[in-house]
């Protein structure tokens, strides 16, 4: 089988996440204390990230850009060489898949490296950058330049700058970026984040685009266990659990539902609209029936899950 990681000959690399990752753990590679002690900020990240569900290739590819970072400060007390590398970045995949949540984790990464001066997160959309008339946009999309200096500026749904065709004030901020991206080189990290087919699209329309984003993380859908367990994790923080008849309806419709809507599917924000819409029938169920004992307040029922209401958000 392919490793998940792919090097192409134009030195990009493609991540695909919630594969099977080999060696992420420190544990292969730090065994003293000593070593512990001096990859603290390594050890610290993989303890943050612990805590997702799934990212497995985020977690590896952390553990690679800081085994090259730590190397270039050995090299440099050998007298050798060593260069910066590009470090921009394009998340593809469904919403709810963790793209903003590990855009703000590699902001906090890359300054305890000391890679950013702040490390600081700006997250971003079209009506940011876009302006109402000419000359408009490129202002306003130098200033969110200035702004992210030192840090990670995140432009989420970024396809939508090249929705409205050549005469679109969006081609004027994509032109601003790029040169933004070459004037400060090594000043900030620029992630753009979309749907994969929509992001795929967007960067063929440019053909200098692709080779200034050197990696390209793919965020899968979460799997159906994946899924089970952060509505478990969910319900944890706000002092509920599912019985098992509520487990087994949940899971038999997430089953279907990430089939049914592969393409649209919201993932995380879907298990959080479900649980916090489990609660309020629960809610309601236990004022009809005068339930307020200890138990009836912590467990969710099969009950209290009901889909496809119209209000529902996939």
């Amino acid at each position: 089988m392919n490793h998940p990681t792919n090097v192409k000959k134009n030195a990009r690399i493609n991540v695909v996440l919630n594969q099977q990752a080999q060696g992420i753990s420190t544990d292969d590679w730090l065994q003293t204390e000593e070593e512990k002690q001096t990859h603290d900020t390594l050890i610290r990240f993989e303890e943050q990230l612990k805590q997702y569900v799934g990212l497995d290739e985020v977690k590896r590819l952390v553990k690679e850009i800081y085994a090259w970072l730590y190397m270039n400060q050995r090299r440099e007390l050998q007298g050798l060489k060593t260069n910066k590398q590009v470090l921009h970045m394009i998340f593809k995949g469904n919403p709810g898949t963790g793209k903003t949540t590990v855009a703000r984790v590699i902001a906090r990464f890359f300054h305890d490296m000391k890679v950013l001066s702040k490390g600081h997160f700006i997250e971003a959309e079209r009506a940011d950058l876009v302006g109402e008339y000419i000359g408009h946009t490129a202002q306003k999309t130098r200033d969110l330049i200035k702004q992210a200096s030192g840090g990670v500026l995140f432009i989420d749904e970024a396809y939508s700058l090249a929705r409205g065709g050549e005469k679109d004030f969006g081609k004027e901020a994509i032109d601003t970026l790029v040169k933004g991206m070459e004037d400060k080189l090594h000043d900030f990290i620029l992630i753009l984040a979309g749907y994969s087919k929509e992001m795929d699209h967007f960067l063929s329309l440019n053909p200098g685009l692709p080779s200034r984003f050197p990696i390209t993380i793919d965020f899968p859908n979460y799997s159906t266990q994946e899924l089970m367990e952060m509505i478990h994790g969910m319900a944890r923080e706000r002092d509920y659990q599912l019985s098992k008849d509520a487990e087994q309806l949940v899971r038999d419709h997430i089953k279907h539902i990430r089939v049914e809507n592969e393409a649209t599917f919201s993932n995380g924000r879907y298990m959080r609209n479900l649980i916090e819409k489990a609660v309020r029938h629960q809610a309601v169920r236990l004022m009809k029936y005068h339930l307020y004992e200890r138990q009836a307040l912590i467990s969710l029922t099969a009950e209290d899950f009901k889909f496809y209401e119209t209000h529902d958000k996939l």
